[in-house]
Parts: C-alpha cells; sequence; structure tokens
C-alpha cells in the first residue's frame, strides 16, 4: 500500500494512510493502539472497509493516569503495566502481519511531565510511535468514530476517559466546535469535601462548557469505557432484554434513575452480572454524577451509547468522502454475503425479485429489505434445527453500524421467519417486545417472501418469474417463465401460498401456456 508515500517523511500525523485508492472496498489488515488515561487497547480491524470487522480486540486496565492531577506524573504501576501491553501488542501485531500499528495518546501522556520520557521509552522498548494528541483533536476522532457508525449523526459526541472529557459538535457528516474539560474520573478523585461538593464542582465545569459549545443538542452520544458501563447498569436495572450496548438508548429519565440508583448502592455487586472489569466498575460513581450533570445541562431528548471512538475515527479520517458516503449496514452485510453466503450474489437477485410487494415503502424500510435479502444466505453451515435462531443471533449481536436496537430485532425476525414459519415458544420471545405488532408483521412477511423467493436461488430468479401485487384484486400473482414452471414444486407453492396468506391476498400463478414437461437428467 506504500507507493508514492513509500517515504516516511510524507505520512501524516499517524504514519501511512490505509487508504490511497478512493474506489476501496476492503481494507487490508489494520491494528490500532489507543493509549488512554485508564486503560490500553489494540484493535485490529479486518474486512470492509466502510463496516470494519473486529478482527482482534484486547485492553489492559493499566491506569495510566491514577493520580495524575495530584502528582504530576503517569502512574509507575501503570507505566509498567502499559509498557507489557504495548511490548505485547508489537510481539501481536508482527504474528498477524499488522505493521506498523498506529498509536495515539491521550490525555495522561499529553499532560503528565514525564509523558515524553514515556513516548521514547515506548519507542525504545517496541518500536511503536506514540502520536500524542490534544484534547481538541481527541474530540474530533472521537466524534469521527460516531459517523463511522452514524453517517446521519447529529447532536454532541461526548468521549469520558480516565483524566477528561471531551465534547465535539456533529452535523450532515461535519464536526464543529470542540472542547476538552478536566471531568474525567481520575481527576475528580482528587476533589475533596464530599459528594456535594463534588457535584458543585462538576456542575461548574459544566456550565462553563455549555457556554462555549451551545445548547439545544436533541441527541447525546456517549463515547468510552465509564459509560458504557453505566449503561450496562441501566440495561440490568430496567431489565432490558438487549445487551448489545451501541446504539442503546436511553432517556433523561432513564439516566436520573440509574445514576440515582448508583450512588445508593454497591454497584460492584453487579461485576458478574453485567461483565464489567473491578477497575472500571471503581470509577463508576464518578463518572455517573458527571452524566447526570450532562444531561441536566444540555437537556437532550435522548442518550445514544457509541461503541465506536477514537480508534474508529483514525479509520474514519483517512477514507475518502466516496467511502464515507457509504452505508455501514449494507457494507457489513454485502461483505457477510462475500465471505459467508453459498452464492455470493443471490441477494441482490432476490432483493430485485421482491421489489413488486414493496412498492409503497419507505427508504428506511428498503434498507432493511436489502439487509435482509444480503445476509438471507449466511447462516446454511448452521445445524438446520438451530438455523433460524442463528439468523437471528448474528443479526441482533452482530458489529453492525447504522442500526438501531429495534431493527437489529426487526432483522433477526425477518431472517428467522427465512427459515421457520412460527416464532411462538421460542426463546428469543423476550426480545420481541421491542417491536411493535406492525413491525413484528412486517418482519414475518419479508421472512415468508424470502423463504419463497430461496426456493428459485440456484437459478437467475429474474428468468424465473415476476411477482405481481394488485391490491385492489386483493391479489399477490407469480408470472412463472418455462424455467420458472419446472422450479415450481409442492414446496415452492407452499411457500408461495404463505406469503400471500401473510401479505392478506390470494395467490395466484400464471403459468407458461405451452410448459414443457420437466427435463430429466441423463
Amino acid at each position: 500500500m506504500r507507493g508514492k508515500h513509500e517515504n516516511h517523511d510524507e505520512w501524516d500525523l499517524f504514519g501511512r494512510p490505509l487508504f490511497e485508492d478512493a474506489s476501496a472496498r476492503a481494507l487490508e489488515r489494520v491494528g490500532v493502539v489507543d493509549v488512554g488515561s485508564n486503560s490500553v487497547r489494540m484493535v485490529v480491524f479486518d474486512g470492509a472497509a466502510r463496516s470494519p470487522a473486529y478482527f482482534y480486540n484486547e485492553k489492559v486496565m493499566a491506569g495510566l493516569g491514577q493520580g495524575l492531577s495530584e502528582t504530576g506524573r503517569l502512574n509507575p504501576r501503570g507505566r509498567e503495566r502499559a509498557l507489557v501491553a504495548l511490548r505485547r501488542f508489537a510481539a501481536l501485531a508482527i504474528d498477524m502481519d499488522v505493521s506498523p500499528l498506529t498509536c495515539v495518546g491521550t490525555a495522561a501522556v499529553r499532560e503528565a511531565e514525564d509523558g515524553q520520557d514515556f513516548q521514547r521509552e515506548v519507542e525504545a522498548a517496541t518500536g511503536l510511535k506514540l502520536h500524542v494528541i490534544d484534547g481538541q483533536e481527541e474530540a474530533r476522532l472521537s466524534a469521527q468514530g460516531v459517523l463511522l457508525g452514524w453517517p446521519e449523526a447529529k447532536g454532541l459526541v461526548c468521549d469520558i476517559g480516565g483524566n477528561s472529557m471531551e465534547l465535539a459538535e456533529v452535523a450532515g457528516g461535519q464536526i464543529g466546535r470542540r472542547v476538552s474539560s478536566p471531568l474525567g474520573p481520575f481527576r475528580l478523585q482528587q476533589v475533596k469535601g464530599g459528594r456535594k461538593t463534588l457535584i458543585a464542582h462538576v456542575r461548574s465545569v459544566m456550565k462553563g462548557l455549555l457556554a462555549q459549545i451551545g445548547n439545544g443538542h436533541e441527541r447525546i452520544y456517549l463515547v468510552g469505557g465509564s459509560w458504557r458501563a453505566i449503561a450496562r447498569l441501566d440495561m440490568e436495572r430496567r431489565s432490558y432484554p438487549m445487551t448489545v450496548l451501541h446504539e442503546y438508548r436511553m432517556t433523561p429519565k432513564n439516566v436520573y434513575e440509574t445514576c440515582d440508583w448508583i450512588a445508593a448502592n454497591d454497584v460492584t455487586a453487579m461485576r458478574a452480572r453485567t461483565g464489567t472489569s473491578e477497575a472500571r466498575l471503581a470509577l463508576v460513581p464518578l463518572a455517573a454524577v458527571v452524566l447526570h450533570e450532562l444531561v441536566e445541562a444540555f437537556q437532550p431528548g435522548t442518550i445514544d451509547l457509541s461503541s465506536y471512538g477514537i480508534r474508529e475515527g483514525l479509520l474514519y479520517e483517512q477514507m475518502p468522502e466516496r467511502l464515507r458516503r457509504r452505508d455501514p449496514l449494507l457494507e457489513a452485510c454485502r461483505h457477510a454475503e462475500r465471505t459467508m453466503a453459498r452464492m455470493p450474489g443471490s441477494g441482490k437477485k432476490l432483493f430485485h425479485f421482491l421489489l413488486p410487494l414493496y412498492q409503497s415503502a419507505t427508504p428506511t424500510e428498503m434498507r432493511m429489505v436489502k439487509a435482509a435479502c444480503l445476509l438471507h444466505d449466511t447462516t446454511w453451515r448452521a445445524h438446520p434445527d438451530y438455523r433460524a435462531e442463528v439468523c437471528f443471533d448474528n443479526a441482533t449481536r452482530a458489529n453492525l453500524g447504522g442500526l438501531s436496537h429495534s431493527e437489529r430485532v426487526f432483522l433477526g425476525l425477518a431472517l428467522l421467519h427465512r427459515y421457520k414459519s412460527a416464532r411462538t415458544g421460542s426463546r428469543l420471545e423476550n426480545l420481541f417486545s421491542l417491536l411493535n405488532e406492525s413491525q413484528i408483521a412486517n418482519a414475518e412477511v419479508l421472512g415468508r417472501a424470502m423463504r419463497f423467493g430461496a426456493m428459485f436461488a440456484f437459478r437467475s430468479l429474474e428468468e424465473a418469474g415476476a411477482l405481481e401485487v394488485d391490491r385492489a384484486a386483493g391479489s399477490l400473482s407469480l408470472k412463472l417463465s418455462p424455467l420458472g414452471a419446472d422450479l415450481f414444486g409442492e414446496v415452492a407453492e407452499a411457500r408461495f401460498g404463505s406469503l400471500a396468506s401473510a401479505l392478506g391476498l390470494t395467490p395466484a400463478v400464471i403459468r407458461p401456456e405451452a410448459a414443457k414437461p420437466p427435463r430429466k437428467r441423463k
């Protein structure tokens, strides 16, 4: 990938460019290391560039910034742990043929008096160049990470680390005002005087942030491990049926109730139930104070969790505009089809075959139909008895961007019905509560449509026949070609009838005038 960038002096702040071809669809394996105040994490991305898969993901809760505001220096034990982790990450990168790693340091390293010394030590011990960014740049990269998953994001991105909290405006694919603050939990540990003094301090800082970046932000996108820990506790408190954190949505009321609940309880007892590390949970009460005051100050309508942040922002940073404009969900589905389906390309044909059923569908609805069609053949290796549930699990738990929780369940339910007629009695029923009755019915129709259309999947669908919906006559017609007539056996006929029934229409099959008998194999 080096080409004209072979000269290292021409590389940008973060090393070699990841994208040199504006038409790039795929991304070679790329490793990113985020050296934060609390954790040191390595992520290796693999696969579709617009919606990259997480090939490898490992973090160490090193605590580099613990005590920094008191001593002015990196935590000695944290420094040792971070260096051990970075040695391991450098060795892993060589083993995975990921070179060079892009390493970014944030608040702790940039603010510590021995930060530059640590940078030199890292490079000498591991060969990794640690790029230290300022608060404005940290806010920008976090916002770009949100844009990777939410191309239409509009609101305020809030990224909390151990020693700082950054805010950035985002709208129309662009990043506006940005500001950094000392509201990280490690910093707040040094505030003396008890809870009332702490709240007053956070409130005062938040008032200053509001003056700098303004209000009127309908949505806040939360980035950072402390926010994710709070959201996971919110799920437990509310008995929320899905534990996928990305795009988990809370209302201000949810936030207030959960923050009050955290203040009144020992959250470390929730460690086993939430899977949150002890080090992370220890910071949750302080982070909850910040979140409460953040929502109180900015008064958003909704608060959304983003699992994407600085690391994903580094990828987005180098994407050409034409790549940024692609839909992350559909890119991920296309990649899944290319790598997992028996017949890559059949999803597009199935989508066009089913289009007559969706003439009045909205763009949002059509997007879900297209995603389902692309995924309809990707779980064929699963055991037949569990294939429907595997489909559902893949859709609801997969690393997919640009997909709300209700859309995950809709997609999963449609794929479940691709393989199975009934859904009652399923262990998955509690998740169906995220959909209303109309959405459940529409998912069933889509699933039955794919179940029927897949009967022609080994042939060219456009050569087999065409669907036609006549609402006035209350009919669903299937006009078969001679090839389609050969393929239209009793199972296909039963599935066509099932689809018509789900649509509330009468099935009508139009066969070719001079249909030939099925061809015999020699």
